[in-house]
């Protein structure tokens, strides 16, 4: 995301998406009340009734945002139209539809620190890695994203199994050597994380070219499925080269959740345990599912979970917003879609 200009004490920014995670940020960032700016589409007829045609028109429009819709192509943010043209009138609905390429400006009241922070991340250059996970017969090979990672391809090798013979059609270190250098060309990641049970990744290393060598991070994993990439993204072996990625950030951060849990000391989930603890000052990280904000925004419910943030951020808490496509998030929405890591332990009847 591009920041074309930003004026925190008037509470305006305007922005330039640029690629998807962009999209993923700004639902985040923008909330109901916020006053969005940008062009957008609108359907007029030319002619009479019996030779009418209809064609799109592109107009501006500053809309007060009441709902947020995300899609992995476009931001939809529908209100009351404040400032519009002759056709539109102030106070009718519309919406906003926001992709790839658009430019908007956000004004809000107050930007908290947790939202400066989310533009500061989505402006940052894009840090990908590419993650090779495979055993005897089967490979995923996926790419991290600023909102996460990406499956690329999942496929079985036919191999020579001990038990019978079979024909082998291609060598399946081979094939996977020749992903690699694809994908390596195309996406020239950051670095290439290579992960196996036992000694499958060593035997694999020994085959590769200097060029990919030099780029290659080994871990370990127990098995070969979509679950074991977030596996390995909190592997400690991978610490140095993954520091800037977000998605090990969220996996360490609802690891040391858990663990406060099950010590049943510095830690809540669930709504009313979590506004509790809000209420009493005492939340250091306060994480949040994007499931749940969207759940409670459908509900008209987003008010006091924004008042919490609110609160939490004044007290220099953080604030996490976890993504429910990555592993963090889906135990996160298995404990109710919110928790808090606490500075000290709250007792309530």
């Amino acid at each position: 995301m591009k920041t074309i200009k930003s004026d925190f004490k008037k509470g305006t920014v305007k922005l330039r998406v640029e690629n998807a995670d962009d999209l993923w940020y700004l639902s985040h960032i923008i909330e109901p009340r916020d006053f969005v700016r940008g062009k957008t589409t609108r359907k007029i007829r030319i002619g009479d009734s019996d030779n009418a045609k209809s064609t799109k028109k592109t107009i501006t429009l500053s809309i007060e945002a009441e709902q947020v819709e995300f899609t992995s192509s476009a931001l939809r943010v529908l209100g009351k139209v404040k400032e519009g043209t002759d056709d539109i009138p102030t106070d009718s609905y519309h919406s906003i539809s926001v992709e790839i390429g658009h430019e908007i400006t956000i004004e809000k009241p107050t930007w908290l620190a947790y939202q400066r922070q989310k533009l500061k991340e989505a402006s940052e250059e894009q840090h990908k890695y590419l993650v090779l996970i495979f055993d005897r017969d089967e490979a995923i090979f996926a790419l991290t994203k600023k909102s996460g990672h990406q499956v690329l391809v999942e496929f079985k090798g036919d191999v020579q199994k001990k038990s019978k013979k079979v024909e082998v059609k291609k060598d399946f270190h081979q094939a996977m050597i020749e992903m690699l250098e694809q994908y390596q060309s195309r996406y020239n990641p950051e670095a290439i994380i290579i992960a196996s049970p036992a000694f499958y990744k060593d035997d694999l290393f020994k085959k590769l070219n200097s060029e990919i060598k030099k780029n290659v991070v080994l871990a370990i994993c127990s098995s070969a499925n979509k679950r074991a990439i977030d596996e390995v993204l909190a592997r400690p072996e991978v610490a140095k080269v993954l520091k800037s990625s977000r998605a090990r950030h969220e996996l360490l951060l609802m690891e040391e959740l858990l663990q406060e849990i099950e010590k049943e000391n510095l830690a809540v989930y669930g709504w009313k345990d979590v506004k509790n603890a809000v209420e009493a000052g005492a939340v250091k990280d306060f994480l949040i599912s994007d499931e749940f904000i969207q759940k409670r925004r459908e509900k008209n419910k987003f008010t006091e979970i924004n008042e919490a943030m609110k609160k939490i951020d004044s007290l220099n808490g953080k604030i996490h917003v976890l993504s429910s496509n990555l592993e963090s998030g889906h135990k996160l929405n298995g404990l109710g879609g919110v928790a808090a890591i606490l500075r000290f332990k709250v007792e309530w009847k």
